[in-house]
């Protein structure tokens, strides 16, 4: 007798019918009959997914409370199918230090209903070997905010540490965004649209140039987050063709949308690094070359958003919409589910080392996210379980939803109703 099978579910791209069998959060049994369980729960032949891992979230938590918390977020999570979710470090206080990182770990474990990771920032270099030794997902470096200096010191006390650890990168050079930044400003402008010339493409290519050259340089393993042109996706490709340990992050926004939103949306569509002209921008056919896709799920309130664009800050909430955009995709044969596997799934869990997330196997944990392909929608931030209430993709017509998402064998989500449950480190 195991705890939960879940009967009539359909693997992709296998196309196969199967009944999991689910014991102490874990998969038991990927069989044609089902074993005796405890609880049996219908699919109805909907496809069965592995649980999606977002490698890149901003959950304000603490600090901004009015954004974000861990436990809103994490709900916004389990309704877009997301069992595993790691929070950027950028909070207040920043998760920089030993104390900060372990006061975040116990917010984290008290609210969030889906497992979590946690990425470290870099203040003071004293604190990155005691940081290390609470297992962060990574150290994240803004290029934006420090000289080459800093950075080359920051690589190199992170490549003393025992054990190899990756560094994630925000890539826009900071000399070349507070240039562009000072010649747009001294325009007088202050129309949205501005705001693209004022952290150019040419801010994350040599940013990326540098990453990459001091990870050849030090035998370093990066990841790149939020990449948006095809230069910096060049230069990338380049990198790993000389053993580069690299890999790469697009999100929903820069893979759906281009600068052309900031004349429809305003400061709604403005993020860091910018919506590229279409010139720059990237899309679904260089989807072969990145290695994740990350939400950057970036909440702030409307009221400041409203503020004119040099004030209004930066970020897009993305956990309810990017699975929605992404089976819409694969409804119009531009994607393939074997895409959303390999970006949200497998790479994310073997690039940040999650060795029982990422794959629908025995003895894998038993995160899953149940699809309907079937099923139409109208994106609408008013419905949205994050605080934050809005959205360039505002109005865009989705066909492929979650209906169920199903965390270490806990139901937490279901038709968009989401339950109680205690999200775990990864």
């Amino acid at each position: 007798m195991i705890d939960l099978c879940l009967k009539n579910c359909k693997l992709v791209p296998e196309n196969k019918e199967c009944i999991i069998g689910i014991e102490e959060g874990k998969i038991v049994s990927i069989t044609k009959i089902a074993p005796k369980s405890e609880e049996t729960i219908d699919i109805k032949g909907n496809i069965v997914l592995p649980g999606l891992i977002d490698s890149h979230v901003h959950f304000r938590d603490p600090g901004f409370p009015e954004k974000e918390t861990f436990k809103t977020g994490s709900v916004a999570a389990a309704c877009g199918g997301f069992t595993t979710v790691m929070d950027m470090p950028n909070t207040n206080p920043p998760t920089n230090t030993e104390k900060a990182f372990i006061e975040k770990l116990n917010i984290a474990r008290k609210k969030s209903v889906v497992d979590f990771g946690l990425h470290a920032g870099v203040g003071n270099i004293r604190e990155i070997k005691k940081i290390a030794e609470l297992k962060p997902a990574s150290f994240k470096i803004y290029m934006d905010l420090i000289d080459d200096e800093h950075l080359l010191e920051i690589f190199k006390e992170i490549k003393r540490l025992p054990e190899d650890q990756l560094i994630s990168v925000h890539a826009e050079d900071m000399d070349t965004v507070k240039e562009c930044t000072d010649k747009m400003k001294s325009s007088g402008s202050i129309d949205p649209e501005i705001y693209t010339d004022a952290r150019p493409p040419l801010a994350e290519d040599i940013a990326v140039l540098k990453a990459t050259s001091l990870a050849k340089q030090l035998n370093s393993r990066i990841h790149i987050c939020h990449v948006s042109t095809k230069k910096s996706l060049d230069i990338i490709q380049e990198a790993k063709s000389e053993n580069c340990m690299v890999t790469s992050e697009i999100t929903p926004h820069h893979l759906f949308l281009d600068a052309s939103y900031f004349k429809k949306c305003g400061n709604l569509a403005k993020t860091n690094p910018p919506l590229r002209d279409k010139k720059y921008a990237l899309g679904i056919n260089e989807l072969e070359k990145i290695d994740v896709i990350g939400t950057d799920h970036a909440p702030h309130t409307i009221l400041e958003k409203e503020k004119i664009v040099w004030e209004a800050p930066s970020g897009i909430p993305n956990l309810e919409t990017a699975l929605p955009l992404l089976l819409t995709k694969v409804n119009k044969n531009k994607m393939a589910f074997g895409d959303i596997k390999r970006l949200l799934c497998e790479n994310p869990a073997e690039i940040f080392n999650l060795k029982n997330k990422g794959k629908i196997a025995e003895g894998m944990d038993a995160d899953f996210v149940v699809v309907d392909m079937k099923k139409e929608g109208i994106i609408n931030p008013g419905e949205f379980k994050t605080k934050a209430k809005y959205s360039p993709f505002n109005g865009f017509k989705v066909k492929g939803m979650p209906v169920m998402t199903v965390v270490r064998g806990n139901v937490v989500m279901a038709d968009g109703e989401v339950f109680e449950n205690s999200g775990k480190i990864v």
